[in-house]
């Protein structure tokens, strides 16, 4: 089948006005100066979506840095360590956030309370600002809750490189404003430990006289040794 043949429509002859673009000019200064200066005269909406903004002025930037966006609850900001209720920090020094850390920014030094010969904590913990991805894996490995990134805040500029490595006195002087982290769990205790107590619970109970006799109730006679 032969191809169509498409006819393009004839081209408009372009009068004076239009091929001295002087009355192209004339609207286009007068659609912008419009905005501008309704822009100008109108007050401001100040919604904090920019996008929910309607008027009467169209602008839509912020007044940085009078006025700013809302941050979202989940923003990874800078580290923060949490602290107990008696003052000392949640950190058992088990080094899974240093090992989970892709950047190599986190360095931990571990030793031992003198009352307490199996829980260690951290002498030694730094956090370089620099080197740092803001990824948040180390929030996710830690079993203990003992380091977060819900500050809300990012790490300001310096010029200095030292300033920029956080140690854990910093660190936990990042959590005073919110006080001690009690987690999801018992008394304070973290989800693992939690869960933790709950498996001991339920192997004491086992162990209990008579716990024999109730498993084997419960199970039913199919189930009985």
């Amino acid at each position: 089948m032969p191809g169509r043949t498409r006819h393009l429509p004839e081209r408009k002859t372009m009068d004076l006005l239009e091929r001295t673009y002087v009355r192209e000019m004339v609207r286009g200064i007068r659609l912008i100066g419009g905005r501008w200066a309704r822009n100008l005269i109108s007050p401001r909406d100040t919604e904090h979506e920019i996008l929910d903004r309607k008027g009467p002025s169209e602008v839509t930037t912020i007044d940085y840095p009078d006025e700013r966006a809302p941050i979202s609850s989940d923003y990874r900001g800078m580290h923060r360590l949490t602290f107990r209720e008696d003052g000392r920090p949640r950190c058992v020094a088990c080094f899974m956030c240093s090992t989970a850390c892709p950047a190599n920014c986190i360095s931990i030094e571990a030793g031992e309370y003198e009352d307490d010969p199996i829980e260690k904590f951290p002498v030694l913990f730094e956090i370089d600002e620099l080197k740092c991805i803001v990824c948040g894996f180390c929030v996710e490995a830690c079993p203990k809750d003992a380091i977060r990134m819900d500050t809300r805040w990012s790490s300001r500029p310096t010029l200095d490189r030292g300033t920029a490595i956080w140690s854990k006195e910093q660190l936990i002087e990042n959590s005073r404003p919110i006080g001690p982290t009690i987690p999801e769990g018992l008394d304070g205790s973290s989800r693992l430990e939690s869960r933790e107590h709950e498996r001991l619970e339920m192997k004491r109970k086992e162990r209990a006289p008579g716990s024999e006799e109730k498993l084997e109730e419960r199970l039913g006679p199919d189930r009985r040794r």
